[in-house]
């Protein structure tokens, strides 16, 4: 992979990683998230590539 390509996604993936943890951490303080968990999805997809790749995981919310 070239520097470029390998850049490219570095940039896009630390943008999702920052925005989503934005969005989430705003989600959790207006909803009452005490000793609840969250099952939780993100879906990655490039259509042209025929990709779509999906991360499963739970956030535990305030104690």
């Amino acid at each position: 992979m070239t520097d470029d390509a390998n850049m490219s996604m570095r940039k896009f993936l630390k943008q999702v990683g920052v925005t989503s943890q934005q969005a989430i951490e705003e989600a959790m303080r207006n909803a009452d998230t005490a000793g609840k968990s969250f099952p939780v999805k993100a879906v990655i997809t490039i259509d042209e590539l025929g990709l779509r790749h999906e991360v499963t995981g739970e956030i535990k919310g305030q104690e």
